[in-house]
């Protein structure tokens, strides 16, 4: 089997772990990755940090996360891009994930108003503006459907063991168009 298969064969596995989601099989998949390998999730900011995994038991948790609760993903198998250079390749591929979201989403938000207002430390102005974003976008994407389907992106770079290819590196983004979700403020 030439590399190119082999790397597409560990990405169907990804997929069907992720199309699976049985927790019951969370230790065998994460045997897919190196155990120094490093995944970065969608609020990943910087190693370490969130959604940032440095090590195949600290990814575990994202996964476990993922299929407990995240949606559907579905990687474009056969339109990724894959790469190899002797032992290391790299992937590229577009991806979804799939939701429904109903409208009991209102009452869990206010639910996280009353938490937010009394448990974080911000001015009253940043925690006004804060719960205004949330809420108008809440609202936005609500009156546009209860099914939600993002685009995904999930790029990795694989190295090649003596027992097949790993994830050396793992990590899911969200395109954008408006201005990213997080942003650093400087001080002063």
């Amino acid at each position: 089997m030439h590399p190119e298969d082999e790397i597409r064969d560990l990405l169907r596995r990804f997929q069907d772990g992720y199309t699976q989601r049985d927790a019951s099989q969370l230790d065998p998949f994460m045997a897919l990755f190196l155990t120094d390998a490093e995944v970065i999730g969608t609020n990943g900011i910087e190693p370490g940090v969130e959604e940032w995994y440095l090590g195949r038991d600290a990814a575990r948790a994202l996964v476990a996360g993922d299929w407990k609760s995240w949606g559907d993903v579905r990687v474009n198998l056969p339109g990724a891009s894959i790469r190899v250079r002797g032992d290391v390749g790299w992937i590229a591929a577009a991806a979804t994930v799939s939701q429904t979201i109903g409208t009991e989403t209102y009452a869990n938000f206010l639910a996280y108003v009353k938490e937010f207002v009394d448990d974080v430390d911000l001015p009253a102005e940043e925690k006004l503006h804060y719960i205004l974003r949330g809420g108008a976008n809440i609202v936005y994407e609500l009156r546009r459907g209860e099914r939600f389907v993002w685009p995904l992106r999930l790029t990795a770079v694989v190295v090649r063991q003596a027992d097949g290819w790993k994830f050396g590196q793992l990590h899911f983004s969200f395109p954008t168009i408006f201005f990213p979700d997080v942003r650093v403020m400087a001080d002063g």
